[in-house]
């Protein structure tokens, strides 16, 4: 019997040993916008909504924003059903930001500097030092949002929102904490059908929400006081 578990132990260790490291370089359910139907979106691919001509620029494959005035940069053409993956990271620590979904040309038309689109579904993209800044300044604490991927419709628009859910009932809470802090890149993949939006942050499903109104629109990527950086954005349109 000794002898039979010894030789169980054995196999067991060079089983292991014989076994590929898991690969910690990758996030997991890792989608990179590659293959077919996916198509790059470059600085060229989004026009200026309500910014100065500076706010939006190119710094080789990397779009840059300054963050000054609040507003958008928009797509060229408004999608339904589609894919998109980005990388995006804060240059300031307490950054916000965020990509518009289903944004209607009737939010966008005429946006004053300074505003945001009065509609659409936002994947916000935030720096936890935004929570740190909110709780200092306000004395409040910040539980009505985070800074790991919430996803919540704006304005007139409307989503039932996946659990968790915000205190107000409005905003889908991440599931887990995953996003990483200002200088680092992180790595969103928005899925978007049928008026069901879903959102990944560095590999894994963490929010998102169903009935979305209206479920088609513009994708803009957004200006809000502090300097952000996007790169890598490919967009696959489905049917």
């Amino acid at each position: 019997m000794k002898r039979f578990c010894s030789a169980l132990a054995i196999a067991a260790a060079l089983l292991a040993t014989s076994l590929p490291a898991e690969d910690q370089s990758s996030p997991k359910a890792f989608i990179d916008g590659t293959g077919p139907g996916w198509q790059d979106l470059t600085f060229d691919d989004f026009v200026p909504v309500n910014g100065e001509a500076d706010t939006w620029s190119a710094k080789g494959d990397v779009i840059h924003c300054t963050g000054q005035p609040v507003g958008v940069t928009r797509s060229k053409e408004p999608v339904t059903n589609f894919e998109l993956v980005a990388q995006w990271r804060h240059l300031k620590s307490g950054g916000n930001s965020g990509i518009f979904v289903w944004a209607a040309e009737e939010a966008l038309k005429g946006l004053p500097k300074g505003k945001l689109p009065p509609g659409g579904i936002e994947v916000q993209i935030l720096d936890h030092g935004f929570k740190e800044n909110y709780e200092r300044t306000s004395g409040k604490k910040a539980d009505w949002f985070t800074t790991n991927g919430d996803v919540f419709a704006v304005g007139k628009s409307t989503m039932k929102p996946f659990e968790p859910i915000s205190p107000n009932g409005k905003r889908s809470f991440p599931r887990k904490e995953l996003s990483k802090g200002a200088g680092q890149w992180n790595h969103y993949y928005i899925r978007a059908i049928n008026g069901e939006l879903r959102l990944w942050v560095n590999g894994e499903e963490v929010s998102g929400g169903t009935n979305c109104e209206p479920a088609t629109g513009y994708l803009c990527l957004e200006s809000e006081g502090a300097p952000v950086e996007f790169k890598n954005i490919r967009l696959r349109k489905l049917p």
